[in-house]
């Protein structure tokens, strides 16, 4: 972020005054942390655009003085890593907790995270030098950063692994968990996915439709996909799609009443086939019409669609 950025953060912490008998609530305070290259960056800029104040590399000794006199931005991300001057996991923490005890703030922790093979190949791509790694290799960087980062990862509100997102995908993603639109109520991210090509990394339901008659031995049929009428009436034909739809229903309609009531504000289900282009897609959107009609907040993504 621009230096005036910080130079703004700095001159609005105020110092917590134990004589202070009331001090004006902040709505939202983020605090965005992960393994470097994970997205960070990119992250705090999609915060932003959201409504969020975004300032990074706030040292860690200033996060306790986040009490919020009335001048600070009501909701706010503040990126923290391992480049954070003075910066110490258990350290971290006890600014988290202090934030927390004070009862007059919103405290969240987001951890962005990836997989080690792509962050190396996105420091090789940028031919840029690890921090913990100078003049190593740049997986001894990630390996000793993920000893050091372990703690707020186990500590962390919602996790966000950037392995296989663009950055449209991360805009959702972020929106779905922090977005002042979905306040008080769950919103419903629904995806459908191939199996050749892994499991969706976000998921927190996963249902498989393989046992349904595919498609893709039909030569008429295989070059569509779930979204032509075509591969639905066909899909239908199968005898066990109905029941299955109608027990998938069911459940649901247990789960996300359960999920609100816990407070949970998003929930990602993912539909998968054998190479994600005619069976999820099709059961996907059938049950995005079931839960739109529900007046639920409904998203829906193909991920392998255009793969082949």
């Amino acid at each position: 972020m621009a230096a005036a950025k910080l130079a703004f953060a700095l001159r609005s912490l105020a110092i917590y005054n134990i004589g202070m008998t009331e001090v004006p609530a902040i709505a939202k305070i983020l605090l965005v942390t992960g393994v470097s290259g994970a997205g960070k960056s990119s992250a705090l800029k999609s915060l932003e655009d959201m409504g969020f104040e975004a300032i990074d590399n706030v040292p860690i000794s200033l996060l306790g003085r986040l009490v919020a006199p009335g001048e600070f931005p009501e909701n706010t991300a503040i990126g923290v890593d391992i480049r954070t001057r003075d910066f110490d996991a258990g350290a971290f923490l006890a600014q988290v907790d202090t934030l927390t005890e004070k009862g007059r703030v919103d405290v969240s922790v987001l951890f962005i995270d990836c997989d080690d093979e792509i962050l190396i190949r996105r420091y090789e791509e940028t031919r840029r030098r690890h921090p913990l790694a100078m003049d190593r290799p740049v997986s001894d960087g990630i390996r000793h950063e993920r000893a050091l980062m372990k703690p707020l990862r186990e500590r962390a509100t919602v996790i966000m692994d950037t392995s296989d997102m663009a950055l449209a995908d991360m805009k959702r993603f972020l929106d779905g968990h922090f977005g002042t639109a979905n306040e008080g109520g769950l919103s419903v991210f629904v995806t459908s996915f191939g199996f050749r090509n892994g499991l969706p990394r976000d998921a927190d339901l996963v249902f498989d439709v393989r046992f349904l008659k595919n498609p893709h031995y039909d030569l008429t049929l295989r070059p569509l996909t779930g979204k032509d009428s075509a591969v639905g009436d066909y899909i239908r034909t199968d005898e066990g799609f109905g029941p299955f739809l109608d027990k998938l229903k069911e459940l649901l309609e247990l789960l996300l009443e359960r999920y609100a009531a816990e407070g949970k504000s998003y929930l990602t289900i993912a539909i998968g086939c054998t190479g994600g282009h005619h069976r999820s897609v099709f059961t996907a959107e059938s049950l995005v019409d079931w839960l739109k009609a529900r007046n639920l907040t409904v998203q829906i993504r193909h991920r392998d669609l255009n793969k082949r």
